[in-house]
């Protein structure tokens, strides 16, 4: 059989799949992996708050039973069932395993016994010195997760008893939080901006159980105490999730019970958000899901296979997700879009232009859908950093790594404006064009010598820097495809090309850089940025005999890999907050059929004369 035929028939079948994992409402909520990092801090929290009543049936002892079935065969604990285990993961377990309620069983204590094991190996020892000197080294001078992760070893006793065990953790200034939101950005805080839940409630919790010596810093806190509770109150969205996560959520939650604080509105809200995501065989995931984003995904991915109903279907559920109002928690204006359809979710620049993308492709010409991406193109536009590139969340926030600007992200908002540029107002589009210059520059200083991009929200577990290029340049790639036309950025596409080109591996796929194991969603990634350029068969040149092989290879390989059409194998490529990493079954799919939809394409064309022939 054809390869062409191969493809149309696997796409057909992987296409009937999509549309059978989407909701009744027409959207996709996907599925996310459970989390052994996420279901110790949630068991954890949940026994500090009722730590001998109905919890320890209904939720700590099913969760320490699937962290037991999770240990890896050294003794630690990955992000995810088939992550490696590292040491922050495996001591966050481990403190959980130290409640009362973990020695219960023999499987439990040789569970303990096994991790204190690799701990003793990975960190040189289990005494409190070893433990935060790790840590420590591990994430650098940013204490988003640094502090949390030793707060809850303080809190279980593995740090040691009363005061002593606090003089490990890094006092958090969380009455700089009873500051002006506005200014926030501008005080230096040593945690990213989406973490002033963790700042409020782990800094109140180290001040109460080791308050300072230096009298005035004592009463300044003490002040900030009431001003920034009523401050983690109004933030705390409906679902009592902060960003729909349960690792911060739980991080607030046990904090709070330390200091006495169990039956605060926020505390009992947090509980019920726990009690409520946790899954039947007693895991929970980092984040409840990523709908908005996945829909945006698939929308792409299936292209004229959505029926006109669906399409409309989905268009006002994109429609009515986009915020109208100034957010709570960040003070973003509206106009953005969220990761998902809870309320826990934060505007942030990969999702609003996700969601643009989506809605050009659903119905470009409605005035309500222009109004609605005039809104949205002009969040991004405010969104750019004085760098030209575009960060996730907050503008200027640039000191640590999550904050910074990003080439995936840059590149996902130049495409989103290119699609809507000449369906704007005239002063939007005199903007854009301006803007769109700078996010060029700034590409062009990104790209690493060897012609790739990394990406910021995603990443490679094998890589020894966890970065993954061949999702940064796949990304970039085909926003700048698009913009080929009109600006000059030939020269980086070709760089890029040519990258991938060499990142392919044996088996026709590619892994996140060059030598690593291939996997479905970065081979879909590579294979569709690759067919895109393929596609503009001019901008190649003498690159595209080479590349239209590559794509082919590619997608035999995807072809292999998913049986057909039938199978998807997912990987950890995701990065969550603090580098946590998470896989999400419906990417291997979405990428595969965008790159299946975009080789179609290819192999129907007629293929290029090589110049001078």
């Amino acid at each position: 059989m054809a390869l062409l035929d191969e493809i149309q028939l696997a796409r057909s079948s992987a296409c009937r799949e999509l549309m059978g994992r989407c909701d009744a409402e027409g959207y996709w909520t996907g599925h996310l992996s459970s989390s052994a990092l996420a279901t110790a801090t949630a068991a954890f929290a949940l026994g500090q708050l009722d730590p001998t009543g109905a919890a320890q049936d209904n939720f700590i002892d099913p969760a320490l039973a699937w962290l037991c079935e999770n240990q890896n065969d050294n003794g630690g604990w990955g992000d995810t069932p088939s992550s490696p285990s590292n040491v922050a993961t495996t001591l966050l377990v481990w403190s959980a395993l130290a409640m009362k309620q973990a020695q219960r069983t023999e499987p439990l204590r040789r569970a303990q016994e096994r991790a204190a094991q690799y701990l003793q190996r990975r960190a040189g020892g289990t005494e409190p010195t070893h433990l935060t000197s790790t840590i420590l080294q591990c994430y650098g001078k940013d204490r988003t997760f640094s502090v949390p992760i030793l707060t809850m070893a303080a809190l279980s006793g593995r740090l040691g008893q009363g005061r002593s065990a606090w003089r490990h953790i890094q006092p958090l200034p969380f009455e700089l939080a009873a500051w002006p939101q506005r200014l926030w950005h501008k005080l230096g805080l040593p945690v990213v901006s989406y973490a002033a839940p963790a700042l409020i409630a782990i800094g109140q919790a180290r001040f109460f159980h080791a308050p300072p010596r230096f009298l005035p810093l004592r009463w300044l806190r003490r002040l900030a105490v009431k001003p920034t509770l009523r401050l983690l109150e109004r933030i705390q969205p409906s679902s009592g999730g902060f960003l729909e996560a349960a690792p911060l959520t739980s991080f607030v939650l046990m904090s709070l019970c330390s200091t006495g604080r169990g039956r605060h509105p926020v505390a009992q809200k947090a509980a019920e958000f726990l009690r409520f995501s946790v899954r039947p065989d007693g895991s929970w995931p980092i984040d409840t899901n990523l709908s908005v984003w996945l829909t945006g995904l698939a929308v792409r991915a299936a292209g004229d296979d959505l029926s006109d109903t669906h399409r409309c279907q989905l268009t006002r559920w994109l429609l009515d997700r986009q915020l109208r109002r100034e957010h709570p928690y960040t003070l973003a204006p509206a106009g953005g879009w969220t990761w998902t359809e809870l309320p826990g979710g934060v505007p942030d620049a990969d999702d609003t232009a996700g969601a643009m993308v989506a809605l050009f492709e659903l119905d470009r010409e409605s005035p309500e859908v222009r109004a609605a991406a005039q809104r949205a193109a002009r969040w991004l536009l405010n969104l750019q950093n004085a760098d030209g590139g575009i960060p996730t969340f907050c503008r200027g926030w640039g000191k640590l790594p999550f904050d910074r600007s990003s080439p995936d992200l840059t590149a996902h908002a130049l495409l989103a404006w290119h699609l809507w540029a000449k369906r704007l107002d005239a002063a939007t589009c005199w903007q854009i064009q301006s803007s769109t210059r700078t996010a060029i520059d700034y590409l062009a200083h990104e790209q690493g010598p060897e012609g790739a991009w990394s990406a910021l929200w995603f990443g490679n577990q094998r890589a020894s820097d966890h970065a993954n290029l061949v999702y940064g340049t796949s990304r970039v790639l085909l926003a700048l495809e698009h913009l080929a036309g009109d600006w000059p950025v030939q020269e980086m596409m070709r760089r890029a090309v040519g990258y991938l080109l060499r990142a392919q591996n044996s088996d026709g796929g590619w892994g996140g850089q060059e030598s690593l194991d291939s996997s479905v969603e970065e081979s879909a990634l590579a294979a569709e940025a690759l067919a895109a350029c393929a596609a503009g068969k001019e901008l190649l040149g003498a690159q595209a005999s080479a590349a239209r092989e590559a794509i082919e290879e590619g997608c035999r390989y995807l072809l292999g890999r998913t049986r057909q059409g039938m199978e998807f194998p997912e990987s950890p490529i995701g990065l969550y907050f603090a580098k946590l990493w998470y896989s999400e079954q419906l990417y291997p799919m979405l990428f595969t059929l965008s790159a299946w939809r975009r080789a179609l394409a290819m192999l129907r064309s007629p293929q290029p004369a090589q110049k001078g022939a």
